[in-house]
């Protein structure tokens, strides 16, 4: 039987739409000036289509800043980074130096920052904060009619959303990321990607390897997401690694006398605040109009883990039990006189992650195996808030889990500490063992989430590979810094809103 004879129109049907657009020059696509909030930088847009599908209709201005490279003698090209969220703004990270590059990166890069997507500045997600405010508490579910209410709390929230935003609500998922990133990259006038994205930036840099391995210069990627987890496991490795820290707090506390909680039961008092939060008897110090619910305590420790502020956290607790008004919290709400609508970056992750619950026996099962993982933490504050604001998303979603197929790139470096309570470390191995050979593990020996800049060796190491693609060798281990020493380095704070806290960020 003969082949049918395909027209080239056919062939270019078929292959255009899953190329990104690529402007004729750097020029002609970006116009930058200087930022508005510091004259110091630059501040552009790029315009990319709303649905990748569909590359010639609507189109949506991607928001930019960038940093030039202060030794344009020695320039490599630009740096895109990500740090993380989803929600966290690229933008913002640039303008206010949150990932303290050191001269070796900054003399040999123009920084590029950009807010994904449904982020910050470029086109965001908008959500009514007093709808915001009303979702049912992920922990206070107790049968069938709670659960059903929370399915028809997220179907009326998403409406909401869905109405503000327009049709990009459901096209923020991290595949059409990847291929926004592809066209910001043309755009830059760069041949191949550099990049370095932390946490939840990490599987932007993950999905654009698997998609655009012969457009990869370099990958940098810190503290790394496994797209991989069904809805068990994901929970459950939160869990663990949740615990994980609160375990290393306490035994910080252990052996070190200027913690307020040194030679105090910790748990047991860690216990007692968890009830008096559920009883309603817990107000966040010095605003004695808030109740701090027990997701809410949860999530203040699980905030200072990101540091680690083991030092605050301690005198938040002890502020706490005492009813101290004068302790400073790790999170803090919304100012009184917000704005009626929120950037509520949610949508991205239930895009990105089918997590179905059938209903509420298997609800109260996930909390029972999570309670039984971390007996003091009970959930993580970031996975089990998130999981239950994605339930009742329309299936299939659009970016589902699936192991990495990664081939055909330079090396990839992936680094994690072994005690990240948001990425946790099993979370790295799994994923540098699904990328393979292309993929060189850099562990750090220490704690929070995020590991450049914690101490010589880390960030040596990921600058030798982003300036000269210099990799680790295998199996190699970074010291970790005492966390009363990195307090006076650097502080990691959340990179967008808190799940379950609408409108909560890092004090």
């Amino acid at each position: 039987m003969r082949r049918p004879v395909l027209s080239l129109a056919f062939l270019l049907a078929l292959v255009v739409p899953l190329l990104p657009v690529a402007p004729a020059s750097a020029a002609d696509a970006i116009s930058w000036a200087p930022c508005e909030e510091d004259p110091t930088a630059e501040c552009g847009t790029l315009a990319v289509p709303v649905d990748w599908n569909n590359p010639g209709g609507e189109t949506f201005e991607l928001a930019l800043a960038r940093r030039k490279a202060t030794d344009p003698a020695a320039r490599t090209g630009s740096l895109v980074i990500n740090p993380g969220g989803p929600g966290g703004s690229g933008v913002d990270a640039v303008l206010q130096n949150w990932l303290g590059f050191t001269p070796e990166l900054t003399s040999r890069f123009d920084v590029v920052g950009f807010d994904p997507r449904g982020v910050g500045r470029s086109h965001p997600i908008r959500c009514s904060l007093e709808l915001a405010r009303q979702a049912p508490d992920p922990l206070s579910l107790k049968s069938q009619a709670d659960f059903d209410a929370l399915l028809a709390y997220n179907e009326r929230y998403r409406q909401d959303c869905r109405a503000r935003t327009g049709p990009l609500f459901d096209q923020v998922h991290t595949g059409n990321v990847i291929r926004d990133l592809d066209a910001l990259r043309a755009a830059l006038g760069d041949d191949k990607l550099t990049y370095y994205g932390v946490s939840y930036g990490t599987l932007i840099g993950q999905l654009y390897a698997e998609r655009f391995p012969q457009r990869v210069r370099a990958l940098a990627l810190d503290s790394n997401m496994d797209h991989s987890l069904g809805t068990t496991a994901f929970l459950d490795t939160e869990s663990w690694t949740s615990q994980d820290s609160f375990n290393e707090f306490v035994a910080w506390c252990g052996r070190t006398t200027s913690c307020a909680l040194h030679g105090r039961d910790i748990r047991g008092l860690w216990k007692e605040l968890l009830a008096r939060a559920e009883r309603g008897e817990l107000h966040l110090p010095g605003r004695p109009e808030i109740p701090l619910s027990k997701l809410g305590l949860i999530s203040q420790a699980f905030g200072a883990f990101y540091g680690p502020a083991y030092k605050e956290l301690a005198e938040f607790l002890v502020a706490l039990e005492s009813g101290d008004q004068t302790a400073r919290a790790i999170l803090t709400p919304p100012a009184a006189k917000s704005e009626e609508v929120i950037n509520d970056a949610t949508q991205v992750f239930c895009l990105d992650y089918a997590v179905p619950v059938r209903d509420y026996r298997e609800y109260a099962r996930h909390l029972r195996r999570s309670a039984a993982i971390a007996p003091d933490m009970l959930v993580s504050a970031a996975a089990h808030p998130i999981t239950a604001a994605c339930l009742g998303t329309p299936t299939p979603v659009p970016n589902p889990q699936h192991r990495l197929r990664v081939s055909g790139t330079p090396t990839l470096l992936l680094a994690n500490a072994l005690h990240d309570p948001a990425t946790g470390y099993p979370w790295a191995v799994n994923a540098a063992l699904q990328i393979g050979r292309e993929a060189r593990l850099l562990t750090y020996e220490g704690w929070g989430h995020g590991v450049y800049g914690r101490g010589e060796c880390p960030t040596l190491a990921f600058d030798r590979y982003l300036t000269s693609l210099t990799v680790p060798g295998k199996g190699a281990r970074c010291p970790a810094v005492p966390p009363a020493e990195l307090t006076a380095q650097r502080t990691r704070t959340f990179p967008g809103p808190m799940p379950g806290l609408p409108g909560w960020t890092a004090s």
